[in-house]
C-alpha cells in the first residue's frame, strides 16, 4: 500500500502517477480542443455549430478543472529536481514556461465562458444556468482575449516540445522519461 501511495506523488527524480495523468489528460484534451476551436471559427451559425461548440465547452471545462486540480496537487507534491547538468537560467526558463502555460489554459477557459455569457447565451455549469446581460463590446473583448491566449498557448506548447527535443538530441538527456 505504501508503494502505491508513493507512486502517486512526485519524487526528486520523476513525476508521480497523478502528475503524469494530469499532464497527458491535458495534452490529449488540447489535441482535440485546438483543432476544434479553429474549425468552429469558419462554421455557420446553425445547430451543427451549437453541437460542436457544446463539445468544445465540455472539453474546455475538463481541461480547466484538470488544470486547477493539477495546480493544487503541484503545491502538495513539488516537481522533480533539475539535474546537475542544467545550464544557468534553465530552471527559470522552465518555470516561466510552465507558469504561462497554466495561465494561458485558465485564461482561455475563463475568457471563452465570458465571451459566451456576454454574447447573451446561457451556460449551464454544475446543473445551474448562468445568464448575463448581452454586451457586444465585452463579448468581443473576451473573444479577442480567448483567441490571443490560444495563440500564446500554441507558442508555449511549441517551446515546451522544443525543450524536450533539445534535451534529448543536444544535451543527450532523456527528460521525457520523467513524465512517461
Amino acid at each position: 500500500m505504501f508503494n502505491l501511495i508513493m507512486s502517486l506523488i512526485n519524487n526528486k527524480s520523476k513525476y508521480g502517477l497523478l502528475s503524469k495523468l494530469f499532464h497527458w489528460l491535458t495534452a490529449a484534451g488540447l489535441i482535440v480542443q485546438i483543432p476544434l476551436g479553429f474549425y468552429l471559427v469558419d462554421l455557420d451559425f446553425d445547430q451543427t455549430r451549437v453541437d460542436i461548440e457544446n463539445y468544445h465547452i465540455l472539453f474546455g471545462l475538463i481541461i480547466f478543472y484538470a488544470t486547477l486540480i493539477r495546480l493544487t496537487f503541484k503545491l502538495l507534491s513539488p516537481s522533480p529536481d533539475f539535474n546537475d547538468n542544467a545550464f544557468p537560467g534553465q530552471k527559470i526558463l522552465a518555470n516561466l514556461n510552465h507558469f504561462f502555460l497554466y495561465l494561458a489554459l485558465l485564461t482561455i477557459t475563463i475568457s471563452g465562458i465570458l465571451k459566451k455569457l456576454f454574447n447573451g447565451e446561457g451556460l449551464v455549469i454544475f446543473f445551474k444556468e448562468i445568464n448575463l446581460t448581452y454586451n457586444y463590446e465585452l463579448s468581443e473583448q473576451f473573444y479577442s482575449i480567448h483567441i490571443l491566449a490560444n495563440y500564446i498557448l500554441i507558442g508555449l506548447i511549441s517551446l515546451h516540445i522544443l525543450a524536450v527535443l533539445f534535451h534529448k538530441f543536444f544535451l543527450r538527456e532523456n527528460i521525457l522519461k520523467r513524465i512517461l
